[in-house]
């Protein structure tokens, strides 16, 4: 009789599930040498990295001038029915007939507080014999068959006067605004493509002058599909200049410095918010204002003998040889002496990189990607919560930027203010390192959301319409100091709650959520011109601070991540709280590396 000898399986001999597979694969990816040790050896931010750096950052105001310029461009002044038969009819008072004659024919709108109905006029004949006429009872109203004439207290013209965009057209303006948010969600998927595929110079360049060509054909707009496609051009040419230049300078930064440089850049965008204002102020007619935010991108032609290629760009190509030649100019700027051990070290390490780099796919795919978060319970909760942020303080930013001419104020102080305040949050993110993330970015962002949530009772029990718009300013520009300081701070957090094998395609994902974000940014601002009276002027302040509290609240949630190591495999990620801390000897330089996130693989502002 046969004998059969039970066999035991071991731990490595069983069966492996697909995520078991998954994770063991990239487990241990091949990892190149990093450049960042060259940038070391040339000084880490030396004299030529600092210039290349500002020239890199001066993009950024002409991106927020077109960012930001629907505000002016695109605002809707107050309006009235054109009185028919009076030639010369304009929003302001002429004189004691047309005042009366206003009177007459443009009905009163007490339900909004507006002097007049901006949609509706009384459907009688008005003459110079029946002036005394004093009641309207039983007269119809109807539409504005004659057309409309605007408050030029502010404008002079906009889009919106322009093409008449009022009444049953009032959506157009917001519709556009939203196809430009959409032009840069699309410009940073393909120009983000191109730029890993011919380079961030020709890339950049390529931006440029469509941000240019286009920028001005937009003043030169006559209908509104011309002014919708043109626009949706700048905000993908806007997203691939402000992108290419993020990452062309965190390439070109060493760790010790690539936090600060991320935010500093973004000074250069609070800066062009800034100088937005003013320049709105003195240009009133939207073409110039348009051409005068336009023209100025033609300076930066320049950056094709001024700005070298991404010596990083040049050696995932293998032209090392190309890279070499920067990398001695930039020596040679800087005053450091390149040793030929430097060079043969340079060279074995690259060309062994090259030839003994088999890896056809170092990240995970979308699929292997699901797997391994659904797998996790716990990651994949924080990977929507930080996606809802990311879509939220683009959302809250963005939105109240755009909200800040429907404050009942003078539309050019209250933009200044939005934009001066950003430099508030931006310096304030420099303390992070001390204090962590969790705290700064929680109380940041529900501080700022209940600011604008408080907005509401404003309305509700302050009489002085002055003193009541005032305070809804204050609270706004407190609540955009918190999606400033969340902006920033979201980025690097998770950047360094992703584990190694998933970060970069999870920040790519994560700045897609922010685009949406961008997107609705429009339509939530612009709530106030559906929803009427004093709870439609608050509507929008409102919905952005449940949702900013809402994030700052869930984000309480995710680990700390300060002081501590960056998980490297899944199961890392699911014990965050176990990673030990980084060792207190570690050097500055060496501290860059701990936050891969910041090494110019995604921009987030547009």
């Amino acid at each position: 009789m046969a004998s059969y000898q039970l066999k035991t399986i071991s731990a490595e001999n069983r069966p492996r599930s697909r995520y078991q597979r998954i994770a063991d694969k990239y487990s241990q990816v091949n990892k190149k040498m990093k450049f960042d040790d060259v940038l070391v050896t040339l000084g880490g931010f030396g004299k030529y990295q600092k210039l290349l750096y500002f020239l890199l950052c001066l993009p950024a105001i002409t991106c927020a001038f077109h960012m930001m310029i629907s505000v002016f461009i695109a605002a809707t002044p107050n309006h009235r029915c054109k009185i028919s038969g009076y030639s010369n009819d304009s929003y302001a008072i002429q004189s004691f007939y047309h005042e009366r004659l206003v009177d007459l024919v443009i009905p009163p709108d007490m339900e909004n507080d507006l002097k007049y109905k901006t949609c509706q006029r009384y459907d009688v004949n008005v003459t110079f014999n029946n002036l005394n006429m004093t009641s309207q009872n039983n007269v119809t109203l109807n539409g504005c068959p004659g057309g409309w004439v605007f408050d030029q207290t502010y404008f002079e013209r906009t889009i919106v006067t322009d093409l008449e965009l009022v009444c049953d057209d009032r959506r157009k303006a917001t519709v556009a605004q939203i196809i430009f948010m959409g032009g840069g969600l699309v410009g940073s998927l393909t120009l983000g493509l191109l730029s890993d595929t011919i380079g961030r110079k020709k890339t950049l360049l390529i931006s440029i002058i469509l941000q240019l060509s286009f920028g001005i054909g937009v003043a030169f707009s006559k209908t509104y599909l011309t002014f919708a496609i043109l626009r949706f051009i700048v905000g993908m040419s806007s997203a691939g200049i402000f992108m290419t230049c993020f990452v062309l300078g965190m390439e070109w930064v060493s760790p010790a410095y690539r936090m600060h440089a991320g935010i500093i850049i973004e000074y250069f965008f609070a800066l062009g918010v800034s100088l937005l204002a003013g320049i709105a102020y003195l240009l009133k007619e939207w073409p110039y204002l348009e051409l005068a935010c336009s023209v100025p991108t033609a300076l930066f032609l320049s950056f094709f003998w001024l700005i070298p290629e991404s010596p990083r760009w040049l050696l995932s190509k293998g032209r090392i040889t190309e890279c070499k030649q920067i990398i001695q100019k930039v020596a040679n700027f800087n005053g450091v002496q390149l040793s030929e051990k430097f060079w043969t070290e340079f060279d074995d390490d690259y060309q062994k990189s090259e030839k003994t780099d088999k890896s056809p796919n170092e990240t995970p795919s979308a699929v292997e990607i699901a797997i391994l978060l659904f797998h996790s319970p716990r990651l994949l909760i924080r990977t929507v919560i930080i996606f809802f942020n990311w879509l939220v303080v683009s959302m809250v930013y963005y939105g109240l930027s755009m909200n800040s001419g429907n404050m009942g104020v003078d539309i050019y102080v209250s933009f200044l203010i939005s934009g001066l305040v950003e430099f508030v949050g931006y310096t304030f993110c420099f303390v992070i390192d001390r204090v962590g993330r969790k705290a700064p970015h929680c109380g940041a962002m529900v501080l700022g959301g209940l600011a604008c949530i408080c907005t509401i009772f404003t309305d509700l029990y302050l009489d002085d319409a002055e003193t009541k718009n005032w305070i809804n300013v204050a609270l706004a520009n407190v609540g955009k100091f918190g999606a400033t300081v969340g902006f920033a701070l979201i980025y690097i957090w998770s950047a360094e709650l992703f584990p190694t094998i998933i970060r970069n395609s999870q920040m790519g994902a994560s700045s897609m959520f922010a685009r949406i974000g961008g997107m609705l940014a429009p339509f939530i601002a612009n709530l106030g011109k559906i929803v009427p009276g004093d709870f439609g002027r608050s509507l929008p302040l409102m919905v952005f601070g449940g949702a900013t509290v809402s994030a700052g609240l869930l984000s309480l949630f995710l680990p700390e991540t300060n002081k501590r190591m960056l998980p490297e495999t899944i199961d890392d990620a699911e014990n965050f709280m176990n990673l030990s801390e980084k060792p207190k000897f570690q050097t500055n330089e060496n501290q860059g590396h701990d936050n891969p996130g910041l090494e110019g693989d995604k921009s987030t502002k547009l």
